[in-house]
This record gives structure tokens, C-alpha cells and sequence, in this order.
């Protein structure tokens, strides 16, 4: 698309950003050329000027498909963009291995996750270890304990960090998007984000949320 078209939707832009990941460990997790490109955001959080026309910062999966360019990694080290799940409605949801919080957490996820999928339902699941050290394992570690002890079925990512300056920039945006009730900042582990079929986030619950509290609200988002 050429720069001054008017686009069509929020996910009409293409922005190369290069070789950044979310990995927690990157020495360069923002890339210096985002403030420039992402006028309208702070910090590393910028949406694209088109022309004339500024766009509202209203969308998380425009937002990743811009700033991670398929620059996310799953579990397994592989690129993954968010555009793939536009038109879902998604579950954000930063996971620990060793939390109290853990095994009804992913007891529930697995109930929700099975019984929407098939309607349009996506849960994304981000590995933390910045909560009490509950997540200390490799990726590897990390997959087998999902798949094996938890039963996951749902897209599990490479370990983020959720909060400070190494903060992915998914979280950097959706904590800007939704304060919570102390402030930006994720509290503990299994703090969840609800994003609409548009790329919108429309809700943030704590960590103490059961998922199927929040069953209601997922489905009336269809």
C-alpha cells in the first residue's frame, strides 16, 4: 500500500521493523525507530501515520502485526504474527508453571479453550518469570510441563517479561490500553486480557479471576 492510500481497515499497514522479538533476553528489546514511526503512542508503542490521517490506537493485533512484523515466537522458537488471529476473540494471558494460581488457572483455560475454539475463541498464553521466580524453566521445560502435567492445547509463547523496561512491546500496549485498578503494571501471575474480534482490548481481569467467571463476557464478544 502505497503511503498516502487511505487504508481500509486497521490492518491494512505494513511497517518493516526488522529482526525484533519478544524475547526477554534481547539486548535491544525496542528498536530505536519505532518513536518515529509510531507518533501517535508512547514510547515504543506508536501507530503509523498514513498521509494525513492519524489512526486511533485501538488495535492490539494491528499493533503487534506493525511492531513485531511476525517477530513474536512461540514456545518453540518459531515467528509467529499475531494478524493470524484477527477475527478471533482472544484471551491474552501471562502463565507460570509453579503458582499457586496455576492448576485451576489451566484447568479452566483447557475448559474454556475446548468448548469455543471451534466458535471463533483463542487463548495466548505468555510464560512470566518475573512473579516470584514460578516460571525459572527453559522453553523446553516449560512445553513439556504445559502439554504434559496441564494439558494445554491453546498457543503457548517464548518466556516475556510482562513489566520494567525489557517489558515486551505486546504488554507495553496492553497494559496501556487497560489500567488496572493499582495502576499499569501487571500484579502476579495469570493476569488476563480480553480482545475483540476488531483487535480492541475491551477487558482486563486479576490474576484471582476464575477464566470461567469470565466465560459471560468472552461468549458476549462473538
Amino acid at each position: 500500500m502505497a503511503e498516502d492510500a487511505s487504508p481500509e481497515s486497521i490492518y491494512d499497514f505494513t511497517v518493516k521493523l526488522g529482526s525484533h522479538r519478544s524475547r526477554s533476553t534481547s539486548t535491544s528489546p525496542v528498536l530505536s525507530s519505532i518513536e518515529a514511526l509510531f507518533p501517535s503512542l508512547p514510547g515504543d508503542l506508536r501507530v503509523h501515520k498514513v498521509g494525513a490521517s492519524r489512526v486511533a490506537s485501538t488495535g492490539i493485533l494491528r499493533h503487534c502485526h506493525y511492531v513485531n512484523s511476525s517477530g513474536l515466537l512461540d514456545i518453540r522458537g518459531n515467528d509467529v504474527s499475531l494478524s493470524e488471529y484477527k477475527g478471533k476473540v482472544v484471551l491474552i494471558v501471562n502463565v507460570a508453571s509453579k503458582c499457586g494460581l496455576t492448576q485451576s488457572n489451566y484447568k479452566e483455560l483447557n475448559v474454556l479453550y475446548e468448548k469455543y475454539k471451534n466458535q471463533g475463541f483463542e487463548i495466548l498464553a505468555f510464560p512470566c518469570n518475573q512473579f516470584g521466580g514460578q516460571e525459572p524453566g527453559t522453553n523446553e521445560q516449560i512445553q513439556e510441563a504445559t502439554c504434559s502435567m496441564f494439558k494445554a492445547e491453546f498457543p503457548i509463547f517464548d518466556k516475556v517479561e510482562v513489566n520494567g523496561k525489557n517489558a515486551a512491546p505486546l504488554y507495553k500496549f496492553l497494559k496501556s490500553e487497560k489500567v488496572g485498578y493499582f495502576g499499569d503494571a501487571i500484579k502476579w501471575n495469570f493476569t488476563k486480557f480480553l480482545v475483540n474480534k476488531e483487535g480492541k482490548v475491551v477487558e482486563r481481569y486479576a490474576p484471582t479471576t476464575s477464566p470461567l467467571n469470565i466465560e459471560v463476557r468472552v461468549v458476549l464478544f462473538f
